[in-house]
């Protein structure tokens, strides 16, 4: 009958081999809450003068109804414009975020390398006191087998260390970006007289939109104009 403690060690082996492999990366970009504080007000609605009733007469009546419609297109033509963007589509093809993604892509693999040299470690380890066990006494495989949990341990340890640096890392670089999108597209609102601009998210944001309102293509182009322009 084979030692229980070398039963458990095996069992153990088997969970770090599967648990240290943790390295799955979502891609998907988190639709970007564009602050629109300030974009709400770009362009103020200005208040229409009215008639003085006091004094209406029908000679004076007559100019005002004369100017009255050019003044009130150029209002309404001033009031500004709502629109919406493809939070998904603006991202994916926003070539900052590309180059984002790419960057932590490298440094992904250089934490999944850390892994697989604690699993690679652990089971040489694992696999030479199974050679030698039956050669030791007893002594000496509670000696062993108390180094290879304390070596267990620490590779957990390591893992969870590697796992919140990623996070912090994929954190910090998606914040990143969408501070430079927030911005981008305020900038591109401003510019061309919007008063809003909406994002429309796979979470539902926006239930429906016409397809004039969809402004995700200029926008883009913009976006990737002034990325390169750096």
């Amino acid at each position: 009958m084979k030692n229980p403690i070398q039963l458990t060690i095996n069992v153990v082996l088997a969970l770090l081999v599967a648990g240290l492999y943790f390295l799955h990366f979502n891609q998907k970009p988190v639709a970007p809450a564009i602050a629109t504080d300030k974009s709400t007000a770009v362009v103020a609605s200005p208040e229409l003068n009215t008639a003085d009733t006091t004094a209406a007469t029908t000679e004076a009546a007559a100019p005002v109804a004369e100017t009255s419609a050019p003044a009130a297109a150029t209002a309404a033509s001033s009031e500004g414009k709502i629109a919406y963007v493809e939070s998904s589509k603006m991202l994916d093809g926003y070539q900052g975020m590309k180059d984002a993604r790419k960057s932590f892509e490298a440094k992904a693999r250089g934490w999944e390398s850390q892994n697989q040299k604690l699993i690679a470690n652990f089971r040489t380890a694992v696999e030479n006191y199974q050679k030698q066990a039956q050669g030791m006494t007893a002594e000496q495989r509670a000696a062993t087998e108390q180094k290879l949990q304390a070596q267990q341990q620490e590779s957990g340890q390591a893992q969870q260390r590697i796992q919140a640096q990623a996070q912090e890392e994929e954190a910090k670089l998606t914040q990143t970006v969408l501070e430079s999108v927030n911005k981008k597209v305020e900038a591109y609102g401003k510019a061309h007289g919007y008063k809003l601009i909406l994002i429309a998210a796979p979470s539902g944001t926006i239930a429906y939109g016409q397809k004039d309102l969809d402004i995700t293509a200029p926008v883009l182009a913009y976006l990737n104009a002034e990325y390169r322009r750096k």
